[in-house]
């Protein structure tokens, strides 16, 4: 009986509660921000604007390409390192950041339209296919390469794949077509360009970026040179454009002790955050250099105004870059993302190092450029940021904020052997270039040297390579018989790192261009006080 009754009412009681619930949402739709289920919010005019483009131009046009240009210009009227990422560039942008990606594992170049492997990466998927330095691959998967102008980026994309995936190459090896089937596999991206020991007590480590991988990658460069005799370290960041910043303070971590602050962010939606030192760091006593240039920003100068700030390092080189924003990275629904200047961080002793970009991007990046022109004796730096307001460290040294992290000791570059040509034969690669082809003509010499010390200090090249290196050029239309003997002493010197690289790839070319770097020497003085 009592279930027939409750089977009568449930119906009202449905309707009862329904009605209810409607009065309530009606009632709160003013209280409530956003959309309500009674309130569709007013379209925005942008949005009206590109369905009537889109509906009633004249002419067929690229909706989203213009959608796109739309976001970039209202981008910059915010910062010049808020960014809109098109879905076609993410993957790219995001294999710096995780470290890896999926492909082949070789680097490659372009001559006569014909690819040439000039690296293969040691157990990668193409080395254990059979492909060698040398080949040229006329064929992978259904694209033809030979005889065709691919840019480097249509190639890359014929090459990598989804991990496991196969694709059959067809290469030209000694006048003699092979066809060799490779199952792409992930391929590192590595951080830590080079690391070694300069002399029996002082090591080398240079850092490229800030990936999700960069902590670890140096953690296992530190603890190699610790076995060898690690005392003092000089940490090259010149040109490190930043990365993961949680990356930067792991590596922070290890130079100082106790639970010091190592850096902090703050923002009008980002409430304030601290990063402080967790653990017993590996290296918190031994002597510490640190390399800047104006390439080096972000994470990098985390770091770098960290170890300033405690007095753990002395900075030699030139002013960073002066990136003191934070950027959060959103995915949005048609797969591109955007990344937005969430916060700005401080150093330890609360100094800003952003540089004014009131004066829109274009000046902002002009401006490093313009570095070049103002020749500053050694500590001028230290007087050139745009503030006024000084800082001090505990043992009183005098730091401002504004406008990059300032060298303890500056070396300023020489541009006076960098001419017009002699910089047309770096941008064209033909540096790079004659390392590869040199090699191929004298593969001996990775047999003749063994190490990188051994080639620094023995291996000559000829008065015949150079004549060589002008051919090059000169299918360039580059007349190096122009240039100054200053130039050419210099060229010399590259076409050798580029030999050294040619064979063992970064580390070699650091350890053999190192001995001639005017900064590292400044850094090794500095050590040997």
């Amino acid at each position: 009986m009592e279930k027939k009754k409750l089977q009568v009412w449930l119906p009202l009681l449905f309707s009862m509660t329904m009605t209810a619930g409607i009065f309530i949402g009606y009632k709160m739709r003013d209280r409530i921000p956003g959309r309500s289920f009674f309130y569709m919010e007013k379209r925005r005019p942008i949005e009206e604007i590109m369905d009537l483009v889109e509906n009633k131009y004249v002419d067929d046009v690229n909706i989203k390409s213009l959608t796109d240009t739309a976001i970039n210009a209202m981008l910059a009227k915010l910062d010049p390192h808020s960014v809109f990422i098109a879905a076609e560039d993410l993957a790219q942008v995001n294999e710096d950041i995780q470290g890896s990606f999926f492909g082949i594992g070789i680097e490659f170049n372009v001559f006569d339209d014909t690819l040439h492997v000039i690296n293969v990466l040691k157990d990668g998927p193409g080395y254990i296919a059979g492909l060698t330095i040398g080949d040229k691959i006329l064929k992978a998967g259904s694209t033809n390469i030979a005889g065709k102008k691919m840019s480097s980026d249509s190639i890359r994309k014929v090459l990598r794949g989804d991990r496991g995936s196969e694709i059959s190459v067809k290469i030209l090896r000694n006048s003699r077509q092979m066809d060799i089937l490779i199952k792409r596999d992930m391929i590192p991206v590595t951080s830590v360009d080079a690391f070694y020991m300069i002399d029996n007590v002082t090591g080398y480590i240079r850092l490229n970026k800030f990936s999700t991988q960069t902590y670890r990658e140096f953690m296992i460069s530190l603890e190699a040179l610790k076995k060898q005799g690690l005392e003092k370290l000089i940490l090259d960041l010149r040109g490190n454009g930043g990365g993961v910043l949680d990356e930067a303070v792991e590596i922070a971590d290890e130079f100082l002790a106790g639970d010091k602050l190592i850096t902090y962010t703050e923002g009008k939606h980002s409430h304030k955050k601290e990063y402080r030192c967790r653990r017993e760091g590996q290296f918190e006593k031994g002597a510490l250099v640190l390399l800047t240039d104006e390439g080096t920003a972000s994470a990098s100068e985390i770091l770098a105004g960290a170890l300033q700030d405690w007095d753990r390092a002395t900075i030699v080189g030139r002013k960073t870059f002066g990136k003191g924003l934070v950027q959060e990275q959103y995915d949005l629904s048609d797969r591109s993302a955007l990344r937005l200047t969430i916060a700005r961080y401080f150093t330890p002793s609360g100094r800003s190092i952003q540089r004014s970009y009131a004066n829109g991007g274009k000046a902002y990046y002009e401006e490093i450029s313009k570095r070049f022109a103002v020749s500053n004796g050694t500590h001028a730096d230290s007087l050139k940021n745009d503030t006024g307001k000084i800082y001090k460290t505990q043992a009183g040294k005098r730091l401002y904020g504004g406008g990059g992290i300032s060298p303890d000791y500056s070396v300023i570059a020489d541009s006076s052997r960098f001419g017009i040509i002699t910089a047309k034969a770096y941008t064209k690669g033909l540096v790079n270039d004659f390392g590869y082809k040199y090699f191929l003509a004298n593969k001996y010499i990775s047999e003749k040297y063994r190490t990188p010390r051994e080639f620094s200090t023995s291996f000559r090249l000829a008065e015949a390579d150079w004549t060589f290196f002008q051919q090059m050029a000169a299918k360039d239309s580059l007349e190096l018989q122009l240039i100054s003997d200053e130039e050419k002493n210099y060229l010399f010197r590259a076409l050798k790192t580029s030999v050294a690289r040619q064979i063992w790839r970064n580390e070699g070319y650091f350890e053999v261009t190192n001995t001639d770097d005017k900064t590292v020497k400044k850094a090794m003085e500095i050590l040997v006080k």
